[in-house]
């Protein structure tokens, strides 16, 4: 049979140009054999859950179906288990992606080390067990993993047996790139092999009942090795991610079929491994900004959690004619949209400037309520002069200038009371209903966008 390997479509003749990707000459010829990875997962399966239960697949009605949750497995790890959805659901598959050298290894490493009531299979096909029994002592020196098993192994049909014998109530994969399957002529880490080591991981997931976690790398496109079905098999994906030259790393699920797509875990990288940061605002505003222009300061909420978050902007001439955008960690286009407003409705020429936008401790928004903090950072930066300590806002900004209501504005302003900030600007819409008795901070209501910057800048 022949494979594309751009995007895994398959045909029985080699064609030069790919009908469902587009590109030229990815066709690779590949050996279809005997089903032993499907079996291998199968028996496996069987074995484990006749270990566990005497119970098989059936069809039921929907009636006698239970509808109680399962009791998810916590992994020890209060912010993966946030991102989870509250920890592992019995019988998932979970996708762990992130560029090479980001901490995927160490994460998963330092959170079973910690679980210590559970059977975990660790299959490494990139380390040896001697480099990982280092790396588990630099992590966890006094950690007592009685039922820490390590494989290094590389072959599908091999692990299932291993699987077979020691019955794991965790399997952790390191990573899928590595491993390969008879089934399959072409090397470990192709379209094919990826997709059919997945897709038989995923049919003993789902029989046994043994979740399964697996890591993938992210190549140079920005998108996760392998082809795109592997996103679409699995149950959840989470991205690891962050600048290998700072210390934070920012856990970010991106597919979760049980539980919430906007949750953050933050992590600090540290010689012992990665800490869990509890509280990110602190971490983020930890620098002095008096006397510095251009800075504002803006209460948004990812999730659950709300965060402050420090916005910088710089507006300067444009050297070379046509004036540069940049937004880091902020949508680009709603910068130039926000760039609009400033000009259009309040005034202010922007049209031969550059404008630089970055948002501090490399943290990528999609918060709609950072707006107001864009355009108060822009505008600072542009008349140079720097916005008062203890001024905190949010609020979204529409085309025609007005503030817009954001939501959960009552937990925004306890956490920029609970970090010391005294002034606090929001839509005057969002007062409505707000006990303002319980707030000690100073609020500053506004309708549009004049408003907010006569407040904060008189």
């Amino acid at each position: 049979m022949y494979v594309c390997s751009n995007c895994g479509q398959e045909s029985a003749k080699w064609i030069g140009k790919c009908p469902a990707c587009g590109q030229w000459n990815t066709f690779k010829e590949i050996r279809v054999s005997a089903d032993t990875g499907t079996n291998a997962a199968r028996s496996a399966a069987q074995s484990v859950r006749s270990a566990m239960s005497s119970n098989h697949n059936r069809p039921m009605r929907l009636r006698d179906i239970s509808a109680k949750d399962e009791p998810r497995m916590s992994t020890g790890d209060g912010e993966l288990d946030r991102v989870l959805g509250g920890g592992l659901v019995p019988g998932s598959i979970v996708l762990l992606g992130g560029e090479p050298g980001i901490g995927k290894s160490t994460l998963t490493l330092q959170t079973i080390l910690n679980m210590h009531d559970r059977r975990v299979l660790y299959v490494s096909g990139e380390e040896s067990a001697h480099q990982l029994k280092m790396r588990a002592e630099r992590l966890a020196p006094k950690a007592a993993a009685d039922e820490l098993l390590i494989l290094t192994e590389t072959s599908l049909e091999a692990i299932f047996e291993h699987i077979r014998d020691v019955q794991p109530q965790l399997v952790v994969i390191d990573s899928i790139q590595t491993i390969a399957t008879e089934e399959v002529e072409s090397s470990a880490g192709s379209i094919s092999q990826v997709r059919e080591c997945a897709a038989a991981l995923l049919r003993f997931a789902k029989s046994s009942g043994v979740p399964v976690i697996l890591i993938g790398h992210i190549n140079k496109e920005g998108s996760l090795a392998g082809p795109k079905i592997l996103e679409h098999i699995v149950d959840t994906v989470i991205q690891f991610e962050g600048d290998q030259h700072y210390m934070y790393r920012i856990l970010r699920s991106i597919k979760n079929r049980f539980g919430s797509t906007s949750e953050l875990g933050i992590y600090e990288m540290q010689p012992t491994g990665l800490r869990q940061v509890s509280n990110p605002s602190e971490l983020l505003l930890t620098q002095d900004h008096e006397g510095l222009s251009g800075i504002a300061i803006s209460s948004a909420i990812e999730g659950v959690r709300p965060f402050l978050l420090e916005t910088q902007a710089l507006v300067s001439s444009a050297a070379y004619g046509t004036p540069q955008r940049s937004a880091t960690g902020f949508d680009q286009r709603r910068l130039n949209m926000l760039l609009a407003v400033l000009e259009k409705r309040v005034g202010f020429k922007l049209m031969q400037k550059d404008v630089f936008l970055n948002i501090a401790g490399g943290l990528r928004v999609t918060d709609l309520a950072m707006d107001l903090s864009v355009i108060a950072a822009v505008l600072s930066s542009n008349v140079d002069t720097p916005i008062e300590s203890g001024w905190c806002m949010a609020g979204e900004v529409g085309l025609s200038g007005e503030v817009r209501p954001v939501s959960r504005i009552e937990t925004r302003i306890a956490e920029a009371q609970k970090l010391g900030f005294t002034h606090f600007i929001l839509p005057r819409y969002n007062l409505q209903g707000l006990d303002r008795s319980k707030f000690s901070i100073e609020l500053h209501p506004v309708r549009k966008v004049e408003e907010a910057l006569r407040a904060l800048f008189g």
